[in-house]
């Protein structure tokens, strides 16, 4: 047998010693290399810290962005463990900065009963992926500093000066090498240490961003109320049904802390944590609460003749329409589905919370007779305005047929049937919907006019949604539902795409679908199916010159510079209306030329909350919202 040309023995497995593999794999430790992986790096710091709060340790961490993107992390705990570790026999403290796996949070009378980061991953992974590293330790009398460079000690634990303190200081710069970005967000790091705050009643967090000489920012959280303060803080710009946030609250093996508030809202807001993490996904722990307030309300009802003899209980759905809760439970030895932690699966917990939930719930209602009658009120409400949805929702089916040409809003489907290889355009008025349908590829590209302003979802419940004529066809479009019925697998198109015109009234239409697709197509978002085009602005002709569109007045100035001034006939597109089909498929509807933006959803919690406020009822924190924001918003025909 002739012999290959490239052998394949012992020789060619690589092994990679100490923490080369995250350096070579940073994705599989921090998920990216991205703006989120770079933000990933902090988390995993102040995680350590607000593991040594939830032993009783530590009672204020203090988080610096420095000049040059270098990070700080300092606590008050107990400090990392200076001594020598049996098994690497090297000191503790470097252990923990240069080996995959050490930590205090794998069992043990000296290590973390309750601790968010599992994998004991989290300081090596972010020594590996700096620059530098320094870590100053105070504890046993002493000040203890050590040096790494990538990964590798560069000065061992050495000590340094005497102390009666205690706690941990961790400095690090970000490899540039390996992340596309070393430029920290100050508002994403803020709202996450926000949050952690609320979660862990009584710590004291500071953040500081001393970047810029001239734009310092210091933030200081400290919330005595815990997960009140927590739901008041999401609840500030909505109207309320009973003004004090419920808490309950139960120790034990598996402690729960639960606070939930009911505003005038037409959906529900449920956050749940483990051990500080955000199970996006949920799981036994909000398994456990929805049964308990489903059956603590139905008993309720019952027993005051609220719900009569004949009436049929009240859906969860209903019960928890308008609510505002968060769930936070410590674990353990939490089960979580997937290398994600998104999802609690720890069967025991679904009783402990529904138990809980019944026990304290209960006798609360009876002492609040007032309040258990507003919230009802609103149940048995939403109950019959999910009856007539239903009947709405089956009159939507029943006009299932997309070609069927009584269809609204004129649907121009496209002839490719493979959903991942199809796109529709979601098109502001009908002059912009003629010209997209002349312009497309028919073959899988459909058009969906649409005229006027529709909807706003923020304000209306779902029967109202069904039976709007603008709202109708998208959903037929789409194909799959809204709602509690929205199947992600039922779409019709891979890529939803809103085109709207670059003004005032586009970016109103474009927001308004986004509250519908947000409110009751969310996993079309969270999937990144929706889309917004990026019609261009100007079109700039000279002679002598091949035609050119730009996109933003940045891009415009650039070309005018290229182009030179003079002579240069300048078009500012007020619509879309305004192109012909082949300027709107060269510009903004060919694959291979055409600017768009994914819609993405990194934190569901941050996005509730600006809807509500662009859309909801309070006007005066969005006038609030578009005074601070006006400056940063470029190319809207104000």
């Amino acid at each position: 047998m002739e012999k290959y040309k490239h052998e394949y023995n012992a020789e060619q497995i690589q092994v990679l010693e100490g923490l080369e593999a995250v350096r070579k794999r940073p994705g599989m430790y921090i998920g990216s290399v991205s703006i989120r992986g770079l933000h990933h790096l902090v988390y995993e710091i102040v995680d350590n810290c607000v593991d040594e709060a939830l032993a009783g340790y530590c009672t204020h961490i203090h988080i610096i962005i420095e000049k040059g993107n270098i990070i700080s992390v300092e606590d008050d705990g107990r400090g990392i463990p200076v001594d020598i570790h049996p098994k690497t026999h090297i000191s503790a403290a470097e252990t923990v900065y240069t080996v995959l796996h050490a930590g205090g949070k794998f069992g043990g009378d000296s290590g973390y009963k309750v601790s968010g980061g599992l994998h004991g991953v989290g300081a090596s992974v972010v020594n590996a992926l700096s620059e530098w590293t320094e870590v100053t330790i105070q504890r046993d009398g002493g000040i203890f500093e050590m040096k790494f460079n990538k990964g590798k000690t560069v000065e061992k634990l050495t000590k340094i000066g005497e102390s009666k303190k205690t706690g941990t200081r961790v400095r690090f710069l970000a490899d540039d090498t390996i992340f596309e970005t070393l430029q920290y967000d100050f508002d994403t790091l803020e709202e996450r240490f926000r949050e952690i705050a609320f979660l862990n009643k009584g710590l004291h967090i500071t953040i500081e961003d001393q970047r810029d000489d001239e734009n310092l920012k210091k933030s200081e959280f400290c919330f005595e109320g815990g997960l009140v303060s927590f739901v008041e803080y999401l609840n500030q710009n909505k109207e309320k049904i009973h003004q004090t946030p419920i808490y309950i609250e139960k120790d034990g093996d598996v402690p729960v802390e639960i606070s939930l508030q009911y505003t005038t809202a037409y959906t529900e807001n449920i956050y749940t944590f483990v051990n500080n993490i955000n199970t996006i996904e949920g799981g036994t722990h909000l398994e456990g609460f929805k049964r308990g307030i489903t059956k603590v309300f139905n008993d309720y009802a019952r027993a005051h003749n609220i719900l009569k003899e004949k009436d049929s209980n009240l859906l969860g759905e209903d019960i928890r329409e308008g609510m505002t809760a968060v769930i936070s439970v410590k674990v353990k030895d939490p089960q979580f589905e997937g290398q994600t932690k998104t999802k609690l699966g720890n069967s025991v917990v679904t009783g402990i919370v529904q138990s809980m939930v019944v026990e304290v719930l209960a006798p609360f209602l009876e002492e609040n007779p007032s309040v258990a009658k507003a919230i009802l009120d609103k149940c048995i409400s939403a109950s019959r305005a999910r009856e007539a949805a239903r009947k709405a929702r089956e009159l939507v089916r029943r006009k299932n047929s997309l070609e069927s040409t009584t269809l609204p809003g004129k649907l121009a489907d496209c002839s490719e049937k493979d959903a991942s290889q199809c796109e529709v355009y979601i098109v502001e008025g009908d002059s912009a919907g003629g010209s997209a349908k002349q312009g497309r590829d028919r073959r899988f590209q459909a058009i969906l006019p649409l005229w006027g302003k529709m909807l706003n979802v923020e304000k209306a419940r779902a029967d109202k949604i069904y039976n709007n004529e603008k709202l109708q066809p998208v959903i037929l479009a789409v194909g799959a539902g809204i709602g509690a019925d929205f199947d992600i697998n039922k779409i019709r198109y891979g890529k939803v795409i809103i085109m709207a015109d670059a003004d005032v009234d586009g970016a109103h239409i474009r927001t308004l679908l986004l509250t519908f697709f947000f409110r009751y197509m969310r996993p079309l978002i969270e999937n990144g199916n929706v889309y917004l085009a990026q019609p261009p602005l100007y079109k700039l002709s000279k002679k002598g010159f091949k035609d050119v569109y730009c996109y933003t007045d940045e891009d415009m100035a650039q070309h005018l510079q290229e182009m030179g001034r003079d002579n240069v006939n300048i078009q500012r597109y007020k619509g879309l209306g305004e192109m012909n089909p082949e300027q709107l498929w060269e510009t903004t509807m060919n694959p291979k030329t055409r600017i768009m933006v994914k819609v993405t959803m990194e934190d569901a919690m941050k996005a509730d909350a600006i809807f509500n406020v662009l859309m909801g009822e309070d006007i005066a924190p969005r006038k609030e919202f578009i005074e601070k924001n006006a400056k940063s918003v470029k190319n809207l025909d104000v």
